[in-house]
């Protein structure tokens, strides 16, 4: 990680990770003649959409190859930067929590289509983070309904 947050360029400003530079407010890193040289040499201002901002904690967000420049903030502005953040990381953790929904309403079948495949007990555990008496639970009930399963004794 690093201490710097970082400008950078993206093609769709729609779907890009960190915020606009303008919703962030005035940065005084943007007076510099450092950052000023990166944005004319990319032909961009700061109100331009395509560049986008994101603190040192969310640098790997940067997608690959993208043109990217580290410029220090000060708390405040480091703050407005972050709180600015607030609405897209929200969303995104929504987003999990609604795919972790969907997929656990179907847990107990996938769970037995798993034993039914023939993965062990102890190895879903593993991949999925299930309770051990969960999975046995289930892999005991799908036991149940195997052909042939009925008055077996192992």
């Amino acid at each position: 990680m690093t201490d710097d947050a970082y400008l950078f360029l993206v093609d769709g400003p729609a779907t890009a990770p960190g915020v606009p530079v303008a919703a962030v407010g005035d940065l005084a890193c943007l007076e510099t003649p450092a950052v000023r040289a990166w944005l004319d040499a990319h032909g961009v201002t700061a109100a331009s959409g395509a560049l986008r901002l994101l603190p040192p904690e969310e640098t790997a967000a940067i997608p690959e190859g993208a043109e990217k420049l580290p410029v220090p903030l000060g708390d405040e502005e480091l703050s407005r930067l972050r709180h600015a953040l607030v609405p897209g990381a929200l969303a995104r953790v929504e987003e999990e929590l609604l795919a972790y929904r969907g997929c656990a309403g179907d847990r107990d079948a996938l769970l037995a289509r798993a034993v039914a495949a023939g993965v062990a007990p102890h190895r879903i555990v593993e991949l999925t983070g299930e309770d051990p008496a969960t999975v046995a639970s289930v892999a005991s009930a799908a036991a149940g309904r195997r052909p042939g399963a009925a008055g077996r004794r192992d």
